[in-house]
């Protein structure tokens, strides 16, 4: 069984950084795919970034491309998400999520392809 607990996450003046951590248990550095996704107040849950376990492939959203970089320790299990030049609107809850054996051509950044996910961690940028 898969856990995700995220840490990390905070208020920060625009232009700034935040590193997200997302603790696994459970999961297999074999293959699947981890990633981080967002969501804004009544906004839908938007793919951030991934990250594909196998292979180390990454992919990010065209908003977040250039300051975002993801990041496996995989020695301690933790998924990281390090975001520069933050702006007003990435604020939102972010949450990390990994699926073991996604099924073949499913897109990264679609929500509805993961199985597991975490409890969330709230970043404010003003």
């Amino acid at each position: 069984h898969v856990q995700l607990v995220e840490s990390g996450g905070g208020s920060v003046q625009a232009g700034g950084s935040l590193r997200l951590s997302c603790e696994a248990s459970g999961y297999s550095r074999a293959s699947g795919v981890m990633g981080w996704f967002r969501q804004a107040p009544g906004k839908e849950r938007e793919g951030v970034v991934a990250l594909y376990t196998g292979g180390g492939t990454t992919y990010y959203s065209d908003s977040v491309k250039g300051r975002f970089t993801i990041s496996r320790d995989n020695a301690k299990n933790t998924l990281y998400l390090r975001m520069d030049s933050l702006k007003p609107e990435d604020t939102a809850m972010y949450y990390c999520a990994a699926q073991p054996l996604p099924a073949y051509g499913a897109l990264w950044y679609k929500a509805a392809n993961f199985g597991y996910w975490g409890q969330g961690t709230q970043v404010t940028v003003s």
